[in-house]
Protein backbone atom coordinates (compact mmCIF):
# COMPACT_ATOMS: atom_id res chain seq x y z
CA UNK A 1 0.00 0.00 0.00
CA UNK A 2 2.84 2.38 0.69
CA UNK A 3 4.63 1.84 -2.54
CA UNK A 4 1.80 3.80 -3.97
CA UNK A 5 2.08 6.50 -1.69
CA UNK A 6 1.61 9.30 -2.48
CA UNK A 7 -0.89 9.86 -5.13
CA UNK A 8 -0.28 11.35 -8.36
CA UNK A 9 -1.39 14.84 -6.75
CA UNK A 10 1.95 14.85 -5.75
CA UNK A 11 3.11 16.09 -8.80
CA UNK A 12 2.41 19.62 -7.46
CA UNK A 13 5.26 19.52 -5.57
CA UNK A 14 7.71 20.11 -8.50
CA UNK A 15 5.92 23.70 -8.51
CA UNK A 16 6.55 24.00 -5.00
CA UNK A 17 9.86 23.73 -5.16
CA UNK A 18 10.17 26.09 -8.25
CA UNK A 19 8.05 28.52 -6.73
CA UNK A 20 10.46 28.31 -3.60
CA UNK A 21 13.61 28.38 -5.60
CA UNK A 22 12.55 32.28 -7.46
CA UNK A 23 9.96 33.70 -5.10
CA UNK A 24 11.07 34.75 -2.13
CA UNK A 25 6.93 36.09 -1.68
CA UNK A 26 6.03 32.96 -1.77
CA UNK A 27 8.21 31.31 0.32
CA UNK A 28 7.46 34.07 2.99
CA UNK A 29 3.75 33.18 2.47
CA UNK A 30 4.17 29.41 2.81
CA UNK A 31 6.27 30.51 6.51
CA UNK A 32 3.84 33.18 7.54
CA UNK A 33 0.56 32.03 6.40
CA UNK A 34 -1.72 31.65 9.37
CA UNK A 35 -4.15 28.62 9.17
CA UNK A 36 -8.09 28.55 8.02
CA UNK A 37 -10.26 27.94 10.88
CA UNK A 38 -10.46 23.86 11.44
CA UNK A 39 -7.35 23.88 8.53
CA UNK A 40 -3.68 22.95 9.27
CA UNK A 41 -1.01 25.80 8.61
CA UNK A 42 0.22 25.11 5.37
CA UNK A 43 3.67 24.87 5.99
CA UNK A 44 2.64 22.66 8.83
CA UNK A 45 1.16 20.33 6.38
CA UNK A 46 4.12 20.47 4.05
CA UNK A 47 6.67 19.75 6.71
CA UNK A 48 4.50 16.62 7.75
CA UNK A 49 4.21 15.24 4.42
CA UNK A 50 7.55 15.54 3.94
CA UNK A 51 7.95 13.49 7.25
CA UNK A 52 5.50 10.52 5.54
CA UNK A 53 7.96 10.97 2.52
CA UNK A 54 10.98 10.32 4.03
CA UNK A 55 10.18 6.96 6.61
CA UNK A 56 8.87 5.90 3.29
CA UNK A 57 11.53 6.58 1.12
CA UNK A 58 13.07 3.52 0.79
CA UNK A 59 10.18 1.77 -0.53
CA UNK A 60 10.73 3.02 -4.62
CA UNK A 61 12.94 5.69 -6.24
CA UNK A 62 9.66 7.87 -6.87
CA UNK A 63 9.03 8.62 -3.27
CA UNK A 64 12.80 9.28 -3.08
CA UNK A 65 12.44 11.60 -5.68
CA UNK A 66 9.91 13.96 -3.95
CA UNK A 67 11.26 13.10 -0.67
CA UNK A 68 14.65 14.90 -1.81
CA UNK A 69 12.41 17.59 -3.91
CA UNK A 70 10.89 19.05 -0.67
CA UNK A 71 14.40 18.88 1.60
CA UNK A 72 16.10 21.08 -1.38
CA UNK A 73 12.86 23.45 -0.42
CA UNK A 74 13.84 23.15 3.10
CA UNK A 75 16.98 23.80 2.41
CA UNK A 76 16.25 26.97 0.40
CA UNK A 77 13.74 28.16 3.25
CA UNK A 78 16.33 27.88 6.43
CA UNK A 79 19.33 29.85 3.85
CA UNK A 80 17.17 32.29 4.01
CA UNK A 81 17.82 34.22 7.32
CA UNK A 82 14.58 36.39 7.56
CA UNK A 83 12.91 33.24 7.06
CA UNK A 84 14.99 31.02 9.42
CA UNK A 85 14.13 33.22 12.23
CA UNK A 86 10.79 33.27 11.54
CA UNK A 87 11.33 29.06 11.33
CA UNK A 88 12.99 29.10 14.74
CA UNK A 89 11.19 31.88 16.41
CA UNK A 90 7.80 31.22 18.75
CA UNK A 91 6.04 33.18 16.62
CA UNK A 92 6.12 30.11 13.76
CA UNK A 93 4.49 27.73 16.97
CA UNK A 94 1.83 25.86 15.73
CA UNK A 95 0.75 22.21 15.63
CA UNK A 96 2.23 19.88 13.34
CA UNK A 97 1.41 15.87 12.50
CA UNK A 98 4.61 13.92 12.40
CA UNK A 99 4.54 10.41 10.39
CA UNK A 100 5.26 8.05 13.50
CA UNK A 101 4.56 4.51 11.49
CA UNK A 102 8.48 3.56 11.84
CA UNK A 103 10.93 3.01 14.62
CA UNK A 104 12.83 4.18 15.73
CA UNK A 105 10.27 7.08 17.13
CA UNK A 106 11.59 10.44 18.16
CA UNK A 107 9.35 11.61 21.61
CA UNK A 108 5.61 12.50 20.65
CA UNK A 109 4.54 16.70 20.89
CA UNK A 110 1.35 17.13 21.20
CA UNK A 111 0.36 20.74 20.71
CA UNK A 112 1.93 23.50 19.64
CA UNK A 113 5.42 23.68 19.00
CA UNK A 114 8.45 26.33 17.62
CA UNK A 115 8.04 25.18 13.39
CA UNK A 116 12.59 24.54 13.18
CA UNK A 117 11.45 21.60 16.06
CA UNK A 118 9.58 20.06 13.56
CA UNK A 119 11.42 20.29 10.51
CA UNK A 120 14.31 19.03 12.58
CA UNK A 121 12.42 15.99 14.28
CA UNK A 122 11.95 15.22 9.78
CA UNK A 123 15.28 15.53 8.87
CA UNK A 124 16.48 13.11 12.05
CA UNK A 125 13.97 10.93 11.21
CA UNK A 126 15.03 11.06 7.82
CA UNK A 127 18.52 10.25 9.18
CA UNK A 128 17.06 6.60 11.07
CA UNK A 129 15.16 5.44 8.77
CA UNK A 130 17.00 5.38 5.47
CA UNK A 131 20.15 3.35 6.39
CA UNK A 132 21.16 1.09 3.74
CA UNK A 133 24.30 0.00 2.07
CA UNK A 134 24.23 1.71 -1.27
CA UNK A 135 23.30 4.69 0.77
CA UNK A 136 21.58 7.82 -1.31
CA UNK A 137 24.50 9.88 -0.60
CA UNK A 138 22.60 13.07 -2.20
CA UNK A 139 19.55 12.62 0.57
CA UNK A 140 21.71 12.21 3.54
CA UNK A 141 23.68 15.22 2.47
CA UNK A 142 20.64 17.38 2.26
CA UNK A 143 19.18 16.55 5.42
CA UNK A 144 22.47 16.70 7.39
CA UNK A 145 23.20 20.32 5.65
CA UNK A 146 19.35 21.30 6.72
CA UNK A 147 20.36 20.09 10.61
CA UNK A 148 23.98 22.19 10.08
CA UNK A 149 22.14 25.42 8.45
CA UNK A 150 19.72 25.65 11.23
CA UNK A 151 22.34 24.68 13.88
CA UNK A 152 24.39 28.07 12.58
CA UNK A 153 21.42 30.26 12.63
CA UNK A 154 20.87 29.26 16.17
CA UNK A 155 24.45 29.50 16.88
CA UNK A 156 25.11 33.05 15.42
CA UNK A 157 21.85 34.51 16.57
CA UNK A 158 22.73 32.63 19.94
CA UNK A 159 19.03 31.36 19.94
CA UNK A 160 18.19 29.00 22.47
CA UNK A 161 15.87 26.61 21.20
CA UNK A 162 14.28 23.69 23.23
CA UNK A 163 13.92 20.75 22.09
CA UNK A 164 14.96 16.89 22.29
CA UNK A 165 18.74 17.59 21.12
CA UNK A 166 19.84 13.90 22.72
CA UNK A 167 18.44 12.34 19.85
CA UNK A 168 19.84 14.98 17.43
CA UNK A 169 23.41 14.13 18.22
CA UNK A 170 22.18 10.08 19.12
CA UNK A 171 21.68 10.56 15.22
CA UNK A 172 24.29 12.20 13.66
CA UNK A 173 26.62 10.11 15.51
CA UNK A 174 24.89 6.81 15.10
CA UNK A 175 25.48 7.65 11.23
CA UNK A 176 29.46 8.12 11.78
CA UNK A 177 29.30 4.21 13.41
CA UNK A 178 27.13 3.18 10.43
CA UNK A 179 29.30 4.79 7.82
CA UNK A 180 32.65 3.39 9.57
CA UNK A 181 31.45 -0.01 9.57
CA UNK A 182 30.19 0.29 6.31
CA UNK A 183 32.81 1.53 4.81
CA UNK A 184 33.98 -0.59 1.95
CA UNK A 185 30.36 -0.26 0.49
CA UNK A 186 30.44 3.75 1.02
CA UNK A 187 33.71 5.03 0.57
CA UNK A 188 33.46 5.05 -3.10
CA UNK A 189 30.43 6.39 -3.75
CA UNK A 190 30.46 10.36 -5.93
CA UNK A 191 29.98 12.95 -2.90
CA UNK A 192 30.89 11.03 -0.12
CA UNK A 193 33.23 13.34 1.05
CA UNK A 194 31.23 16.53 1.32
CA UNK A 195 28.55 13.77 3.49
CA UNK A 196 31.50 13.00 5.91
CA UNK A 197 32.71 17.21 5.87
CA UNK A 198 28.70 17.94 7.01
CA UNK A 199 28.42 15.20 9.90
CA UNK A 200 32.07 16.13 11.42
CA UNK A 201 31.71 19.77 11.09
CA UNK A 202 27.66 20.07 12.87
CA UNK A 203 29.24 17.75 15.79
CA UNK A 204 32.54 20.05 15.81
CA UNK A 205 30.44 23.35 15.51
CA UNK A 206 27.74 21.63 18.11
CA UNK A 207 30.70 21.01 20.81
CA UNK A 208 32.40 24.93 20.10
CA UNK A 209 29.29 26.58 20.15
CA UNK A 210 26.30 24.24 22.08
CA UNK A 211 26.37 26.99 24.67
CA UNK A 212 24.49 29.56 22.80
CA UNK A 213 21.74 27.39 21.22
CA UNK A 214 21.58 24.51 23.84
CA UNK A 215 18.51 24.98 26.55
CA UNK A 216 20.48 23.53 29.53
CA UNK A 217 24.15 22.84 30.67
CA UNK A 218 22.70 19.24 30.85
CA UNK A 219 22.16 19.28 27.17
CA UNK A 220 25.80 20.56 26.52
CA UNK A 221 26.98 17.74 29.15
CA UNK A 222 25.21 15.35 27.02
CA UNK A 223 26.81 16.25 24.01
CA UNK A 224 29.94 15.54 25.26
CA UNK A 225 29.31 12.29 26.84
CA UNK A 226 28.07 11.31 23.52
CA UNK A 227 31.26 12.11 21.81
CA UNK A 228 33.40 10.66 24.72
CA UNK A 229 31.45 7.25 24.63
CA UNK A 230 32.09 7.46 20.51
CA UNK A 231 35.98 7.85 21.12
CA UNK A 232 36.93 4.92 19.33
CA UNK A 233 34.57 4.93 16.63
CA UNK A 234 35.69 8.37 15.86
CA UNK A 235 39.26 6.95 15.70
CA UNK A 236 38.68 4.55 13.30
CA UNK A 237 36.39 6.69 11.24
CA UNK A 238 39.45 8.96 10.71
CA UNK A 239 41.00 6.41 9.96
CA UNK A 240 38.70 4.34 7.25
CA UNK A 241 38.06 7.71 5.24
CA UNK A 242 41.48 9.48 5.75
CA UNK A 243 39.78 12.12 7.61
CA UNK A 244 43.35 13.79 8.67
CA UNK A 245 44.59 14.56 5.23
CA UNK A 246 41.84 17.05 4.24
CA UNK A 247 41.56 20.08 6.05
CA UNK A 248 37.76 20.43 5.10
CA UNK A 249 36.51 18.64 8.17
CA UNK A 250 37.26 19.32 12.20
CA UNK A 251 37.59 15.51 12.81
CA UNK A 252 40.45 16.14 14.94
CA UNK A 253 38.48 18.34 17.25
CA UNK A 254 36.24 15.29 17.93
CA UNK A 255 38.81 13.15 18.87
CA UNK A 256 40.70 15.90 20.79
CA UNK A 257 37.76 16.18 23.08
CA UNK A 258 37.01 12.68 23.24
CA UNK A 259 41.06 12.09 23.89
CA UNK A 260 40.92 14.86 26.88
CA UNK A 261 38.34 13.25 28.71
CA UNK A 262 39.33 9.95 28.73
CA UNK A 263 42.50 10.75 29.68
CA UNK A 264 40.79 12.72 32.96
CA UNK A 265 38.73 9.47 33.87
CA UNK A 266 42.11 7.18 33.97
CA UNK A 267 43.84 9.82 36.23
CA UNK A 268 41.30 11.32 37.64
CA UNK A 269 37.65 9.90 38.45
CA UNK A 270 38.93 6.61 37.25
CA UNK A 271 41.72 6.09 39.56
CA UNK A 272 39.38 6.35 42.45
CA UNK A 273 36.48 3.85 41.02
CA UNK A 274 39.58 1.64 40.33
CA UNK A 275 40.19 2.06 44.26
CA UNK A 276 36.95 1.05 45.14
CA UNK A 277 36.85 -1.83 42.84
CA UNK A 278 34.14 -0.64 41.29
CA UNK A 279 32.90 0.96 37.41
CA UNK A 280 32.16 4.61 36.61
CA UNK A 281 28.65 5.12 36.60
CA UNK A 282 27.26 8.02 34.09
CA UNK A 283 26.40 10.16 36.84
CA UNK A 284 30.14 10.06 37.72
CA UNK A 285 31.21 10.35 34.24
CA UNK A 286 28.78 13.31 33.55
CA UNK A 287 30.59 14.79 36.89
CA UNK A 288 34.14 14.70 35.50
CA UNK A 289 32.83 16.27 31.83
CA UNK A 290 31.75 19.18 34.15
CA UNK A 291 34.92 18.93 35.54
CA UNK A 292 37.26 18.83 32.36
CA UNK A 293 35.66 22.22 31.04
CA UNK A 294 38.19 24.41 32.68
CA UNK A 295 40.89 22.03 31.05
CA UNK A 296 39.32 21.73 27.96
CA UNK A 297 40.33 23.93 25.38
CA UNK A 298 38.41 23.34 22.05
CA UNK A 299 40.25 24.15 19.12
CA UNK A 300 37.88 23.91 15.94
CA UNK A 301 38.48 24.99 12.68
CA UNK A 302 37.08 28.35 11.38
CA UNK A 303 33.93 28.71 9.46
CA UNK A 304 32.12 26.07 10.70
CA UNK A 305 29.12 27.80 10.88
CA UNK A 306 29.37 28.73 7.37
CA UNK A 307 27.79 26.74 4.04
CA UNK A 308 27.30 27.36 0.27
CA UNK A 309 24.31 28.56 -0.45
CA UNK A 310 22.12 26.05 -3.23
CA UNK A 311 22.74 26.20 -6.51
CA UNK A 312 19.82 25.11 -8.77
CA UNK A 313 22.54 23.67 -11.05
CA UNK A 314 24.39 21.33 -8.98
CA UNK A 315 20.56 19.46 -8.87
CA UNK A 316 20.58 19.41 -12.36
CA UNK A 317 20.23 15.38 -12.85
CA UNK A 318 18.08 14.58 -9.66
CA UNK A 319 15.48 17.89 -11.14
CA UNK A 320 15.31 15.87 -14.71
CA UNK A 321 14.59 12.93 -12.90
CA UNK A 322 12.08 14.46 -10.67
CA UNK A 323 10.66 15.80 -13.67
CA UNK A 324 9.75 12.62 -15.25
CA UNK A 325 8.39 11.21 -12.32
CA UNK A 326 5.95 14.60 -12.57
CA UNK A 327 5.42 14.52 -16.09
CA UNK A 328 3.66 10.83 -15.43
CA UNK A 329 1.81 11.67 -12.40
CA UNK A 330 0.48 15.02 -14.06
CA UNK A 331 -0.34 12.38 -17.14
CA UNK A 332 -1.99 9.80 -14.94
CA UNK A 333 -3.97 12.33 -12.82
CA UNK A 334 -5.62 14.19 -15.99
CA UNK A 335 -6.37 10.96 -17.94
CA UNK A 336 -7.74 9.70 -14.67
CA UNK A 337 -10.09 12.78 -14.49
CA UNK A 338 -11.64 12.09 -17.66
Amino acid sequence: MFAKLPGPEAALLLTTYDFTHVNKLFCFNLVTLAAEKGQEQPFASYVSLTSYLLQHAHLSQRVSHYATLNLMAFRLLVEDPVLCKRICSDESKTPVRLCRQRSPYLPLVKGERVMATAVLDTVVDGISHNLRRRLDVGLYTLLVGIMLRITSYLSRSRTRLTYHWADFFRALLHLVRFLTTYAADLKDLPQIELLLDHVVNLVALSLSTGEAFLPSPAAYDDLFYKVVEAGDVLVKFKETYGLGSRGSNSIGTLISVSAHYKEMLKTGAGKDAKARGAILTSVEVADVIKQGYETLSIQAKEGLDTWERYREADERTLLKKVARVAVADGRGLVGGSR
